[in-house]
């Protein structure tokens, strides 16, 4: 088999480092305002530990909803009795479970919740235990079902167990 040769002169690197800095700090220099402050915008946001069964196929939408976001995600694929678990502890009662449960800075996101409302979350800092999409309501982000729009809230919820609207979706 021949061997690839590389001229590895000194010369030769830096003309190769210098172009490609060039072409580096070009890409910089034409890249839109909007998208600078989008990307620094994004790069604010914690990131997302979501648990979920390793079957359910909009547990994984819904993680790429929030990815496309801009939020940074961790999948964590566990099992059933592991889930519930992770739900009871985290304070989540029968009537807020969804199929999956995320945790970011400290707060809970239980089921299909708009990327939107989870980042309105984190800048207004309520004093609530987290927000929820009860069951799975077709149309919300990860149940996308051609173009049906069933209305949903989403729901806050504290520690002791006072439950509020936090946002409606579909109510047209």
């Amino acid at each position: 088999m021949p061997h690839l040769q590389i001229n590895r002169t000194p010369a030769r690197a830096l003309a190769i480092t210098l172009s490609a800095l060039a072409l580096a700090a070009a890409a910089l220099t034409v890249q839109p305002a909007a998208l600078a402050d989008e990307t620094s915008d994004r790069d604010a946001l914690p990131t997302v530990e979501v648990y979920q069964s390793p079957t359910c196929g909009c547990c994984t939408l819904w993680v790429d909803h929030l990815r496309d976001e801009g939020f940074t995600v961790n999948a964590h694929m566990v099992d059933d009795h592991r889930l519930t678990q992770i739900k009871i502890d985290a304070g989540l009662t029968r009537e807020l479970a969804s199929c999956h449960t995320g945790i970011v800075d400290g707060y809970v996101v239980e089921g299909h919740v708009p990327a939107e409302d989870v980042a309105r979350m984190l800048r207004e800092r309520p004093d609530i235990a987290g927000i929820a999409v009860p069951g799975m309501p077709i149309g919300s982000p990860g149940m996308e079902v051609g173009d049906r729009r069933d209305p949903y809230d989403v729901l806050a919820f504290d520690k002791d167990g006072n439950v509020t609207v936090y946002a409606s979706h579909h109510q047209d």
